[in-house]
């Protein structure tokens, strides 16, 4: 989705990562929202590891600024990354590993499972990259992430179909 159709979002991030299955094999699913539950960005990876920590965090700050604050669980690569991240920095990134401040980010999840579970796993990498996609943008639309004009209510699928145009 472009940035141009979507609104801005808060300067405290909920970092996550949660597994998909493709090809009877787990796949990673980086997640990151704000404190009002906004999704920032998202990343599919076939690792769990730095390097893809690492592309997934550069991703969102290009795109959305820097935050203030990174709220994340016990996962040691992200952890690892975001130090490297702030190596590089004159202001470092706050990083807090609590781990009920991550219910919202945990909870955002349950969407996303709730429609690939019935798929019984996807078959392709690259397929599922693209379908998760598709469920993403319908999911920010679902919460409300959409620019629209002041005093218009458009259905979802109008929302959808003005980002084609």
């Amino acid at each position: 989705m472009s940035r141009r159709h979507k609104q801005p979002v808060g300067k405290s991030w909920r970092i996550d990562e949660t597994y998909i299955e493709v090809k009877g094999q787990w796949k990673y699913l980086y997640r990151a929202v704000d404190k009002a539950g906004k999704t920032i960005d998202f990343l599919f990876r076939a690792t769990r590891d730095k390097v893809a920590a690492r592309r997934f965090f550069k991703k969102p700050i290009a795109r959305n600024g820097v935050p203030e604050t990174i709220i994340l669980d016990k996962s040691g690569s992200n952890l690892a990354t975001l130090h490297a991240v702030n190596a590089e920095r004159e202001t470092p990134i706050t990083i807090r590993q609590v781990k009920y401040l991550n219910n919202v980010v945990e909870q955002d999840h349950r969407a996303i499972k709730r429609i690939t579970r019935p798929t019984l796993g996807f078959k392709d990498l690259r397929c599922a990259r693209i379908i998760l996609s598709g469920i993403e943008v319908m999911h920010m639309i679902r919460k409300g992430q959409i620019k629209t004009e002041i005093g218009t209510h458009p259905s979802s699928a109008e929302q959808f179909y003005s980002m084609v145009r």
